[in-house]
């Protein structure tokens, strides 16, 4: 069976709503026998059977996919092997402490470095470094399953604002204290 129709009867079998983003080394397990995996992804992209979200991730489009959750989905595969967490202006906005909604862009507090991901049309996705341990703010986080990530308190989130002196002007001070 050529590669590029492994991948596809691989993928409509497995992807589902919640698990249709991935990297090249998840895709890599559905056609082991392919030495050129680049040049497949590329040529499955090209052909609308993946799109690709931003360098090394990949979209299988599913009719039902939640697209508000294509970004928050690609950061958790996108660093994977680092301690995440939805914090500063997301998480604000989120709980309705900044009346301004970030269009197409995200805001994450990670154990990786700080680094803009560009998703081209998607929009960005912004990590921001921490020396935060995961069990120093286990009371403060709870898992968002739809996101597939952590999710940090008002609390949390403010204190994030601060630590990483973000811009405060948009806090609502009186709902920030009624909500931390």
């Amino acid at each position: 069976m050529q590669p590029i129709k492994q991948l596809v009867k691989v993928l409509s079998s497995l992807a589902d709503r919640q698990h249709c983003v991935f990297a090249p080394s998840d895709l890599a397990a559905a056609v082991p026998e392919c030495s050129q995996l680049a040049v497949l992804l590329s040529r499955a992209s090209k052909a609308g059977l993946l799109k690709r979200v931003c360098r090394g991730i990949y979209l299988y489009p599913m009719p039902d996919y939640p697209a508000g959750n294509l970004l928050f989905h690609a950061a958790a595969r996108l660093r994977a092997g680092e301690f995440n967490y939805i914090s500063l202006e997301t998480a604000l906005s989120d709980a309705g402490v900044i009346s301004q909604v970030p269009m197409n862009w995200i805001t994450l507090v990670s154990s990786g470095r700080s680094h803009v991901v560009n998703c081209g049309d998607y929009g960005h996705i912004e990590f921001v470094h921490t020396e935060q341990r995961p069990e120093d703010l286990a009371g403060e986080l709870i898992f968002d399953a739809d996101k597939h990530l952590w999710r940090a308190s008002v609390r949390q989130a403010l204190r994030d604002m601060k630590v990483t002196r973000r811009s405060m002007e948009l806090v609502d001070q009186e709902v920030a204290h009624e909500l931390a």
